[in-house]
């Protein structure tokens, strides 16, 4: 590429449904590899590769809640909620930040470095954690150590699929977001099976070697069919002063940070919630957390053909407002059925809180030059409130403790429930924003 990083083509990339911002005033930020001209061959085996990496890294992300009903009830009860819920938010955090520093390493042609030492870093992290019986050992290795392995294999791998692709790479790129519902599905499903049968260290240890298995199907096909050469003669830029002047980006920024803040928080504490307050075997829980896994892939589908109709905007307010909402409907959940039925429509809708945000940067940041660089800034705030969002509901859920043996779940309710409804109406104001300081169409 000439006078543009691939960092750049990150923030094109970081969602399937980014190309969705192109209907109105379409705008080409990256321009596709000479390997696309070539065939689709090495691009359809980088989608799967690639979509295989999604399965373990965010696979594992979505599924904490279920080490965090473990280890508060039965493995390391001495800790607190709030002690437990750093392991699960740093691994999502480091997976968020190291991935913003890993789009220049890319740009320098270690993309297959990054993806070896990526995915050996989560199979020691997993088959440590096997080995785990103290809290320090339990976050080295499933917060840290997981959590860089993750952060040096996503934004590079958004990198890779967006340059293979042209015309289809909203779809190419859509296709990788499924293998995190499907990742959930699979882990809870294989952690919930074998837990009662065989322990936690011979559970962890299967679902190493699932994680395994995954990468090494994965890691032979994109070190194959990857570049191996400096893609870019300009440098990277990792911070710009005049983003923060800008008043679009600070409330797009503001917006990210707040929604992210309470997003994580029902699916760590869900089985928690099951297992304490509706009183239902551990395995409730966790099934509870694969369903939402299961209908996200429907959700991030779903989201994305309405902004492809509709606007960007409008979908994404929608799906944090019916977020919000439901996060209320929570306090009233006192059935299994009805924390199925809770856990389905929250998967479905919250799914598109990662899927649309990076689709409508391109209206935020109009200087394509500049668009890896602020989309960099604004994810690694993301990343922040990633961090401690779930921790901050941790200590709320001992204050005030009126029953529930011992749990405040009303305060973790009311926090995810204000939080996403408050971020909704920041993403109102972007969308105000939007038309009359971009000068954008109403249904942008």
């Amino acid at each position: 590429m000439h006078g543009r990083t691939q960092h750049e083509v990150v923030a094109q990339g970081c969602s399937g449904s980014h190309e969705l911002s192109n209907n109105h005033d379409r705008r080409e930020v990256a321009v596709p590899s000479s390997e696309e001209q070539a065939g689709n061959t090495t691009g359809l085996l980088r989608v799967f590769g690639c979509f295989l990496i999604f399965v373990n890294i965010w696979g594992f992300v979505f599924i904490f809640g279920v080490f965090q009903s473990f280890y508060e009830l039965s493995y390391i009860p001495s800790e607190s909620p709030s002690s437990i819920s750093w392991v699960g938010t740093v691994q999502s955090a480091l997976l968020s930040m190291i991935g913003v520093l890993a789009g220049p390493l890319f740009d320098l042609g270690a993309y297959r470095l990054m993806t070896v030492t990526g995915a050996l870093l989560v199979l020691v992290g997993l088959f440590m954690l096997s080995l785990s019986t103290a809290y320090y050992q339990i976050f080295l290795s499933q917060g840290v150590c997981i959590g860089i392995g993750g952060g040096l294999l996503y934004v590079p791998s958004l990198a890779l699929v967006s340059t293979s692709f042209k015309k289809r790479r909203a779809l190419a790129l859509g296709t990788l977001t499924y293998g995190i519902g499907i990742g959930g599905v699979v882990y809870v499903a294989a952690f919930q099976s074998l837990l009662p049968r065989v322990g936690f260290a011979w559970t962890v240890r299967v679902l190493g070697f699932i994680a395994t298995a995954v990468f090494g199907l994965a890691v032979p096909i994109l070190v194959s069919n990857s570049p191996t050469k400096q893609t870019s003669s300009s440098p990277c830029r990792l911070f710009d002063k005049a983003a923060l002047q800008d008043l679009p980006f600070l409330i797009y920024s503001l917006a990210s940070f707040i929604i992210f803040l309470g997003y994580l928080i029902p699916f760590f504490y869900v089985p928690s919630y099951a297992q304490v307050v509706l009183q239902t075997p551990a395995s409730t829980g966790f099934w509870a957390l694969a369903v939402s896994s299961a209908t996200s892939i429907a959700g991030r589908l779903g989201s994305a053909l309405v902004a492809q109709r509709l606007g960007i905007m409008i979908s994404w307010v929608a799906c944090s407002a019916i977020s919000a909402t439901l996060c209320f409907c929570w306090i009233f959940v006192h059935s299994v059925q009805s924390l199925y039925a809770f856990c389905a429509l929250y998967g479905c809708f919250s799914g598109a809180l990662v899927a649309l945000p990076p689709a409508i940067f391109p209206k935020i940041c109009k200087d394509a030059n500049q668009l890896g660089t602020w989309m960099g800034m604004g994810w690694f705030a993301s990343g922040i409130s990633f961090l401690i969002g779930a921790p901050i509901a941790g200590v709320l859920i001992k204050v005030n403790v009126t029953g529930s043996n011992g749990y405040n779940f009303l305060a973790v309710q009311l926090m995810s429930g204000l939080l996403l409804g408050l971020g909704t109406v920041c993403l109102v104001a972007l969308w105000v924003l939007l038309v009359k300081v971009r000068g954008e169409r109403l249904l942008v």
